[in-house]
C-alpha cells in the first residue's frame, strides 16, 4: 500500500516529509487527542482500505481521562463503526477485536464486549492485557447486574405477599369481606409509601394514618394522617401523644389506624432493647417500624434497612411479638369477636 505524505517546511527553511500517520502520531503523543484523531481520519480517506490507519484512532480510547471529548456516545458510536471497519480489513488482527471491545466497554455494554476481547483472546492467547480485560469484565457483568436486581427490588415492592398471614387474621377476626379488604389495603398502601419515602430519601415521617369512615367522619375537621414527630423524645410526651390519638381515633370514627416511624426517631420507648427470648434479632441497622391498630387487631413489624453499592434497601417486613415491641399502647377500645 502506498504511504500517503505531506510536506511541511522546518524551521530552518529544509523541508521534511512527514506522512499524516506520523503527524498523528506526534499529536497524539503530545496529548492533542483531537488533532491526532482528525489527522488519522484524513490518511483513512486518502487510503482506507489500510487497517492499520484504523489501528491508531482506537488507541486514545483506553486514555479515557485525556481524551474525555471523545467518550460522548456520537464518537463511541463513530469510533464502534470504525472498528468493525477494522475488523473486517483484517479478520485476524486482534487489536481490531481489542478495540471494538474497548468501545463496548466504554458504553458499558459489558456482554457484546467480553464477547469482542475473547475473540481478541482467540487471535492471541499469549495476551495478558486481554486476558485481564476478560476478567475485568467478567466483574463488571456481574456488577452491573446485581444493580438492576437492587434497582428492580426498590422499584417493585409487593408488600402484599410478605402479610399473607396477617390478611388471614383480618379475615378471621372481621369476617366480612369488604371490611377486612379495605383494611388489608390500608395497611398495604401505607407500608408501600413508607418504603417509598426510606428508597428516596432514606427517611419517612413519623406518623399516624387513619382508615377513615367514609360516611361518618367529618372530613373538614379530622385528616387522614396525624404527624407526631415529638411522641418519642420522652415517656411524657409519648404518653400526651396516644392520649390525644385515642381521642382523635374515637372521635373521627376511623376503623384503623397505622403508625410509621423510623427506629432513629425514636428515643423513648426503645423496644429493640428488650431482654431474654424476646432479645431484639434484627441487627443495629436502621428501618421502619410500622404499628397496626383496630378494635380487633394490633400487629407491629420492623421493615430493616441496608445498604448495598451505595443503594438504600429495605427488607420484607419483620413480624413483631405486639407486647414486647409496642410503639404506643393500644388505641382503640378493644372489642371481643362476640360483639
Amino acid at each position: 500500500m502506498a504511504e500517503t505524505r505531506v510536506v511541511e517546511s522546518g524551521s530552518n527553511g529544509g523541508e521534511a516529509e512527514k506522512s499524516l500517520k506520523e503527524k498523528g502520531n506526534e499529536f497524539f503523543k503530545a496529548g492533542n487527542y483531537l488533532k491526532a484523531a482528525a489527522l488519522y481520519t484524513q490518511a483513512i480517506k486518502l487510503d482506507p482500505s489500510n487497517p492499520t490507519l484504523y489501528r491508531h484512532i482506537y488507541i486514545f480510547i483506553r486514555c479515557s481521562n485525556r481524551a474525555a471529548a471523545f467518550l460522548s456516545l456520537v464518537k463511541l458510536s463513530k469510533a464502534l463503526a470504525d472498528a468493525e471497519t477494522t475488523i473486517k480489513l483484517n479478520p485476524q488482527w486482534e487489536k481490531g477485536y481489542f478495540r471494538k471491545g474497548s468501545v463496548l466497554e466504554a458504553m458499558e455494554k459489558y456482554q457484546d464486549a467480553l464477547a469482542a476481547f475473547e475473540t481478541a483472546l482467540k487471535h492471541n492467547p499469549q495476551s495478558a492485557e486481554v486476558s485481564r480485560k476478560i476478567k475485568r469484565l467478567g466483574q463488571l457483568q456481574k456488577e452491573k447486574q446485581r444493580a438492576q436486581e437492587l434497582e428492580s427490588l426498590r422499584s417493585n415492592v409487593d408488600m402484599a405477599k410478605h402479610l399473607q398471614n396477617f390478611k388471614s387474621e383480618l379475615s378471621a377476626n372481621y369476617g366480612a369481606e369488604e371490611c377486612w379488604k379495605e383494611m388489608f389495603s390500608f395497611l398495604v398502601e401505607t407500608m408501600k409509601a413508607a418504603v417509598k419515602s426510606w428508597h428516596e430519601a432514606a427517611k419517612v415521617d413519623t406518623r399516624v394514618y387513619f382508615l377513615l369512615d367514609k360516611e361518618k367522619t367529618q372530613t373538614d375537621k379530622y385528616a387522614p394522617a396525624v404527624n407526631i414527630d415529638k411522641a418519642f423524645e420522652s415517656p411524657n410526651t409519648h404518653s400526651n401523644c396516644f392520649t390525644y390519638l385515642r381521642q382523635y381515633a374515637e372521635e373521627s370514627f376511623s376503623k384503623a389506624a397505622c403508625l410509621v416511624t423510623s427506629k432513629s426517631s425514636i428515643s423513648y420507648p426503645q423496644v429493640w432493647k428488650g431482654q431474654g427470648s424476646r432479645k431484639w434479632k434484627l441487627g443495629q441497622n436502621d428501618g421502619i417500624f410500622v404499628q397496626f391498630e383496630s378494635p380487633f387487631n394490633r400487629n407491629v413489624w420492623f421493615i430493616p434497612s441496608t445498604k448495598e453499592k451505595g443503594q438504600t434497601l429495605c427488607r420484607e417486613p419483620q413480624a413483631l411479638d405486639i407486647g414486647a415491641h409496642e410503639i404506643l399502647p393500644r388505641i382503640f377500645k378493644e372489642v371481643s369477636k362476640s360483639s
